[in-house]
């Protein structure tokens, strides 16, 4: 046995056969897997070892299969308990009806425990093949749908109604911190875990007139997640655990509620931000997912040009530097990274915002409550009496707090804060609707900064692309911008996507002395834009060339998030 799972680890390039056998050794004598001792070694090459293996064993190895989710039939011949428990994937049947045979892909081929319950539980033969532990995975995920094992068991074990599981729920919430045994407290979890593995910013629950839709948000974009059949019949069991992880009133159904859930994953903590919003067809759920992490601004990715101009700006004394664009444009991380930056010893930094999204150490944090008159303004007025160097403003959003911001920036305060604008110097506009003075605006800005996200391609499977000039002439793209453009073309390790995270796209507006007399004079747009251009300012548009031939992103994306306006 040891020789036969060596040989393959050698032809993968591993050679530290002592280290292996001692793994296999190990996993023996504490009855785990020994397969998945070594993959999960790193050790060797995860494909290159099992298709070695597969060869040594005699089994065909399948490059590719489907997880056709529309084509759901063949989960009636391995039901999704075997297949989740033991790591198995139903591949197709083939044959008539009579000589029907049905192929099964595993990647443990030694597992007999596997063998034996699929052999008990199928009542077709069984064709064993093998095929890489990732693509398993994926297709399990896709075919059966999140914590379909542990619906299954809810549904053929269940003598209750929903009420009843609602109340059995909470009471294993008060009685333990965490009932493993629970089954919907199990279900629940295996969302949030599946999430978090995807790196979803974001969880959706949806009831729909027929069904439960639950959807991830993965690198901006909505991800659909496979769900059992019939998960409508727990959708209230489903969202009042929520709801009780949330510390929310799971008997209020017709009002909105927020409420904030603390996990740990994989050692890392998780605050997940939850609001509940009633609809005709029962509540919607929708969590925010933030990693507590720490915010450093080399890991922004900014161009010298911009990174450079940040860093000078962070320098200063005073005034005011707003971050604008829309929601989910990453305003957030932008300034949390800046203040991290400034934050020192001898610096006193003080923000409010709503919520407090990441906590900093050492800055002093204020959450808006304004249900009892805590709002930007007002708890503004109190943090200028408190002796901060440093304020930060979670978003200007009125003409009150606006003022305030301005005052503290003239009287020797840096001010941080974000605006909803399309642009940066969209900013100007935006302050100047909301009521302040041109020449206060002058003379307390000193800078806008816009930014926008994009999808980031993945590295491991990117394809090169040409660009001509005269696709550059048509863009808009410098045609002194060299480099090499990519396209995405999708792997296993970017979920067949091309694409792997996000990243930011910059614009900046520095209000300089030319700049401030042109406000102070309510100067219109195309005035301000060309004294911007005079200042070295370079369109988000242009600035997103920068990273497309640079093989961060596309050409696509870039113009997905952009207007001609800004470019």
């Amino acid at each position: 046995m040891t020789s036969l799972l060596i040989s393959p680890a050698q032809e993968s390039g591993c050679h530290d056969t002592d280290a292996l056998e001692q793994l296999i050794t190990d996993s023996a004598s504490q009855q785990r897997s020994p397969i998945n001792e070594i993959l999960d070694s790193g050790m060797v090459d995860e494909d290159l070892y099992l298709q070695g293996l597969a060869s040594q064993l005699g089994m065909e190895w399948i490059e590719q299969f489907s997880a056709d989710t529309e084509n759901k039939g063949i989960r009636e011949f391995c039901g999704p308990r075997v297949a989740l428990l033991h790591r198995l994937f139903p591949v197709a049947v083939e044959g008539e009806e009579e000589d029907a045979q049905l192929v099964l892909a595993t990647y443990d081929p030694l597992d007999l425990i596997a063998r034996q319950a699929a052999a008990q539980q199928i009542e077709l033969p069984i064709v064993w093949k093998m095929a890489s532990r990732q693509r398993i995975h994926e297709a399990i995920r896709k075919l059966y749908g999140v914590g379909a094992d542990t619906f299954e068991q809810i549904l053929e074990g269940r003598d209750m109604d929903v009420d009843n599981i609602e109340m059995r729920d909470e009471a294993n919430v008060i009685d333990a911190d965490e009932d493993e045994e629970a089954s919907v407290v199990k279900f629940v979890n295996q969302i949030l875990r599946e999430a978090l593995d995807q790196k979803a910013t974001d969880i959706h629950v949806e009831p729909l007139a027929d069904n439960l839709r639950i959807r991830y948000r993965v690198d901006g974009l909505l991800v659909p997640v496979t769900v059992p059949d019939n998960i409508k019949a727990l959708q209230s069991s489903v969202i009042a655990r929520l709801k009780i992880m949330s510390h929310l009133d799971i008997a209020e159904r017709r009002l909105p509620q927020d409420g904030r859930i603390n996990l740990q994953f994989e050692g890392e903590g998780i605050d997940v931000r939850v609001a509940t919003v009633p609809t005709v067809e029962g509540e919607s759920v929708s969590l925010r997912l933030l990693n507590q992490q720490k915010f450093d601004i080399n890991k922004l990715g900014m161009e010298a040009n911009i990174r450079n101009t940040i860093e000078g700006l962070l320098k200063l004394s005073n005034g005011i530097i707003l971050i604008t664009g829309p929601t989910g444009s990453g305003k957030s991380t932008s300034l949390y990274s800046f203040l991290s930056e400034v934050n020192s010893p001898d610096t006193r930094i003080v923000t409010i915002e709503d919520p407090v999204e990441n906590k900093l150490e050492g800055v002093m944090q204020i959450a808006v409550k304004s249900e009892i008159g805590l709002t930007f303004a007002s708890g503004l007025r109190s943090i200028l009496r408190a002796d901060p160097n440093i304020v930060m403003i979670g978003e200007i959003r009125d003409l009150e707090t606006a003022e305030i911001a301005i005052r503290a920036s003239l009287t020797g305060h840096l001010v941080f804060s974000t605006l909803h604008t399309n642009d940066s110097l969209g900013g100007i506009g935006r302050l100047v609707d909301m009521g302040v003075e041109p020449f206060l605006v002058s003379a307390a800005v000193r800078a806008f900064l816009a930014q926008r996200l994009v999808r980031r391609l993945c590295p491991h499977c990117r394809k090169p692309v040409d660009v001509s000039d005269q696709q550059k002439v048509e863009l808009g793209i410098p045609l002194e911008l060299t480099g090499q453009a990519y396209e995405p073309a999708g792997c296993n390790r970017c979920r067949d996507t091309g694409f792997a995270g996000r990243l930011a796209i910059y614009e900046i507006a520095v209000i300089t002395e030319a700049m401030q007399h042109l406000v102070a004079q309510s100067a219109e747009s195309k005035d301000l834009l060309k004294q911007a251009y005079k200042d070295g300012y370079v369109p988000m548009r242009e600035y997103g060339w920068m990273k497309v031939m640079s093989g961060d992103t596309t050409i696509e994306e870039v113009i997905s998030v952009t207007t001609s306006e800004l470019g």
